[in-house]
């Protein structure tokens, strides 16, 4: 055993099969333009590679230091933000929303019906902030049933409103009280909804703390711990490494749909999205996960305590089910089965449901097929950045699993 496995309990021969699955199935075939993996145990990174190209358009190849749309793996961020004033006493987990959103108090719960024609009812009990941490508020993305598509009255609502995270101009303030105006889809907690419901985290982390959110998110986190290159936007000097992004088209083939040059990223944002707004790099992203392995603490620097961090991944869905009973729609960054819900990560409950190796790990993964979990039981933490919409096309998480658990050999 090499001096690397010894330090891992990982089989570097084993974490090779990772390079030969990527090149021959993803980059060879050009399913997608490139990718970066890298695999860290008991705090050593045991794997570490840049695949393909960044940029096909301009014919550069994946750089180390590229910077990537992380769009929903801002949501882990803006949760451990919402959490650490959790940690300095300003609320507690069932406190309604309306505490600090007084507007809230006048929320309505949808029956039947749509515009004139609508029925309502009053909220059995107010949205709480594990609500808005979990999903469960009644709050959708104003798009229709996630993965299905189906327009809902209550969404028409929200396109009137013009309530929406990207491109918005509205302040936190005026976001919120938006959506005091808009029908919750269900009575908060009886199921589960893929919804601006992190976007309102990041609102709310700026009206308790006073402080700008993305001053909040650079002074509690970013800055502790070194996360030098994640922000809301790009800026000037580091355009040159910014990803260009794709979608795969009816015909299988890769089509730009953002370039890096002309991008929205490329400019600072009026409403900063906590619920997919940052772009980061990998290596960035390791740092944030290496501290959620080690408790909330990386090099000195404490970002969260470990028993609100062990609260947090948690499964917090009603009756301890899963999301498979509990969610409304789908949604493509993961699976449903097996697993549970806490305040802003999924976790994998049981790996017999999920037909997956590693049980207790949690994670997220963002719309342009980006990845990452962190299992506190293998001490492991896994990153995984590519630039493919949507991110359900392929099962890179699944895939990854299994070639990484299998080379554990401790």
């Amino acid at each position: 055993m090499d001096a690397q496995s010894q330090w891992t309990g990982l089989d570097a021969g084993r974490l090779e099969r990772i390079t030969e699955h990527l090149e021959r199935n993803y980059i060879g075939p050009k399913k997608i333009m490139g990718c970066q993996v890298a695999v860290a145990r008991h705090g050593h990174v045991a794997y570490q590679k840049s695949f393909g190209s960044m940029d096909l358009e301009r014919a550069k190849p994946m750089a180390d230091d590229a910077i990537f749309r992380i769009y929903s793996m801002t949501k882990p961020i803006t949760s451990i933000a919402l959490m650490t004033l959790y940690e300095k006493g300003y609320f507690q987990l069932n406190d309604p929303v309306s505490r600090y959103v007084p507007s809230w108090k006048n929320h309505r719960v949808w029956i039947s019906g749509e515009g004139a024609d609508m029925v309502t009812e009053a909220p059995t009990r107010p949205v709480t902030f594990r609500d808005v941490l979990g999903h469960t508020g009644g709050f959708t993305y104003g798009g229709g049933l996630p993965g299905v598509g189906i327009q809902h009255p209550v969404d028409k609502i929200y396109r009137e409103l013009k309530i929406r995270s990207a491109g918005s101009t509205d302040t936190m303030a005026e976001f919120l009280d938006k959506l005091a105006q808009v029908p919750l889809l269900y009575q908060p907690g009886e199921r589960w909804m893929y919804s601006l419901a992190t976007d309102i985290c990041g609102a709310l982390v700026e009206v308790i703390s006073g402080k700008p959110f993305a001053q909040y998110l650079q002074d509690e986190i970013f800055g502790p711990l070194g996360m030098v290159d994640t922000a809301f936007y790009v800026a000037p000097d580091k355009v040159d490494r910014f990803c260009a992004n794709y979608q795969r088209g009816p015909d299988k083939q890769l089509k730009l749909i953002d370039d890096p040059a002309t991008s929205a990223f490329i400019s600072e944002p009026g409403f900063k999205s906590g619920g997919g707004g940052l772009t980061g790099t990998t290596a960035d992203y390791l740092r944030f996960c290496e501290m959620l392995r080690r408790g909330g603490e990386l090099d000195g620097h404490r970002v969260i305590g470990p028993r609100t961090l062990e609260l947090m991944h948690m499964n917090h869905l009603a009756g301890g089910k899963d999301l498979s009973t509990m969610a409304l729609g789908t949604f493509s960054e993961t699976a449903n089965d097996g697993v549970g819900f806490g305040l802003g990560f999924a976790s994998t409950m049981g790996q017999v449901e999920t037909g997956s190796l590693g049980t207790g790990d949690y994670y997220w993964g963002g719309a342009a097929s980006t990845i990452f979990w962190v299992d506190p039981k293998e001490d492991l933490s896994v990153v995984f950045m590519t630039q493919l919409m949507p991110s359900g096309t392929f099962n890179f998480r699944g895939q990854l699993k299994s070639l990484i658990y299998s080379a554990i050999v401790d």
